[in-house]
């Protein structure tokens, strides 16, 4: 079952002219009643007021996420099932949505790590002042459900890691779920992007021995797929479907890389058949790669584009994004 994301990419545009205008005054009117000692809901605060002396696109977006959360957590307010320290909790998904994607679209892979680490560190903080609230709660799932959620379009293991690594070690966490959040922060430092793919040894369809490093291509799509599996009959009619992704695989530009990873090798070589022709379809006749974990493969289909040293450039990717950065290569 797929899950909700709640107003992801909406605001974004707004967010943009705020910063390139100065943003909002976000000061309170003089004699305003302490927040705290009102059971009323308040409003997600607006986008956070760039200085003028900041100019340069990357400060801007640097400035913009450093200041995300800073007035949400500036006192402690009202807090139950649904409304996150004074604001309702759909609006704080939202904000989280919003805030994913500047991170993913506007910032550098350094710079948004480093955001979501001191974020955590900011919810934690905020939890260690406020022990009543359930600031720090919410956000531990919310922050799953976007960054590492299988279903989520937003999904970035890259992301994740730093938030979940927080929570790992965290004493807001039960030492049970420390122990599963360690593992999955482990896990979410395999084959980040930017270093290079652990090399992958496999069995294609008519028994030849191949390797990923041996596959020759300015880029590489990886592509753990399952036979009969729906979604990944969805991405092969997709990118069967692009006539530019055609041309980069026929011109040996692209090499798409479709491996079967589980141990019904008799279904898969029944079905396999089936796959593009262009394509090299193999199989992991050893289960390293499920037995050894050395690629996070939590659901099926899982995409990955390598470059031609095989350095990773995508990593689980949702086939939204993977098709238009193909078509644009």
């Amino acid at each position: 079952m797929r899950i909700s994301f709640l107003n992801i990419f909406s605001s974004i545009a707004v967010l943009a002219v705020l910063a390139s205008c100065g943003g909002r005054n976000t000061s309170r009117p003089s004699g305003q009643k302490s927040a705290a000692l009102s059971l009323e809901l308040r409003q997600f605060p607006p986008a956070p007021r760039v200085p003028s002396m900041i100019t340069s696109p990357q400060e801007i977006n640097a400035y913009i996420v450093d200041k995300f959360w800073d007035e949400f957590l500036d006192k402690a307010y009202r807090c139950d099932s649904s409304v996150v320290n004074g604001v309702a909790a759909d609006d704080v998904e939202s904000a989280l949505g919003r805030y994913v994607t500047i991170l993913e679209n506007y910032c550098e892979r350094g710079l948004a790590t480093r955001s979501v680490e001191s974020f955590f560190k900011k919810i934690s903080g905020f939890q260690e002042a406020n022990p009543s609230s359930n600031v720090f709660g919410f956000f531990e799932k919310m922050v799953e459900k976007y960054l590492y959620d299988p279903n989520s379009p937003v999904r970035d293991e890259d992301l994740y890691e730093p938030y979940v690594r927080g929570l790992s070690t965290s004493g807001f966490v039960d030492e049970g779920l420390r122990q599963a959040y360690s593992r999955d922060a482990q896990m979410c430092s395999l084959n980040r992007v930017g270093t290079k793919a652990t090399d992958i040894k496999f069995t294609t369809l008519g028994g030849k021995k191949r390797s990923l490093s041996g596959v020759k291509a300015d880029y590489t799509l990886l592509f753990f797929s399952n036979p009969g599996c729906p979604a990944c009959e969805d991405v092969i009619r997709k990118i069967s479907a692009s006539g530019r992704i055609s041309d980069l695989i026929s011109s040996g530009r692209l090499a798409v890389v479709n491996l079967y990873i589980d141990l019904e090798i008799d279904k898969w070589r029944a079905m396999a058949s089936d796959y593009p022709k262009t394509w090299i379809s193999g199989y992991d006749q050893d289960y390293i790669i499920r037995k050894d974990l050395t690629y996070n493969v939590r659901a099926i289909p899982s995409l990955y584009i390598l470059d031609e040293d095989k350095t990773v450039l995508m990593k689980d990717a949702p086939i939204e994004k993977v098709i238009p950065f193909l078509e644009n290569i």
